[in-house]
Order: structure tokens, then sequence, then C-alpha cells
């Protein structure tokens, strides 16, 4: 899945060809309203949206003097560290199933 905000502009990246069935979703976050471009459902796209809502506010909430750009660079850190460990989960259970075999 690929997502943009709406404004940026669309290239082609080399090996994938541009989807003509992206969509454009309106969400909140943080109190602002973005319009998002993706290749995915509005209903995942606002899902999405509403993880990176939530995560923003608790991490606001944890320290009221972090600036709004501060925060969301916290929450950018946090997601992308759960994302590694989980490659690393994935990756673990590959191998084991493969061993198993």
């Amino acid at each position: 899945m690929s997502l943009a905000p709406n404004c940026a502009r669309r290239r082609k990246v080399k090996g994938l060809a541009e989807r003509e069935s992206s969509v454009s979703v309106r969400v909140r976050i943080g109190g602002e309203e973005h319009p998002i471009r993706g290749d995915a459902s509005a209903e995942y796209i606002q899902k999405i949206a509403r993880i990176v809502d939530q995560r923003l506010a608790a991490v606001q909430n944890s320290n009221a003097n972090l600036t709004r750009f501060r925060a969301a660079i916290l929450v950018a850190i946090n997601l992308a560290d759960e994302l590694e460990k989980i490659k690393e989960e994935h990756s673990e259970l590959l191998r084991l199933m493969e061993e198993a075999q």
C-alpha cells in the first residue's frame, strides 16, 4: 500500500506502474484535516489515520511540553521500531517454518 499527501506530485517509480484506482480521503490527525491519496480502501486509510492520531495524542498527553513536530517525530520513531520488530519476528517465524519442513 502506498499513501501520500494529496498535494504531492505523483511520480512513476521504476518498475511500478501508477495505479489509476487511487482513493482520496480526508482524515483528521492531531486536530487537523489532511487530504490523503492512496491505493488502499478509504476505510483502511481512515483506520491508519486513527492509529496515527491515537499515537500522537498519547505522546502529547505524556509530555505536554513537546512541540507538535517533535511529538510527530516520536510517533514515527515508535511506529518504525514496532515495524522493524515485527519484520524480525516474521523472518524468524519463516526460518522456523522452513526448518520444520
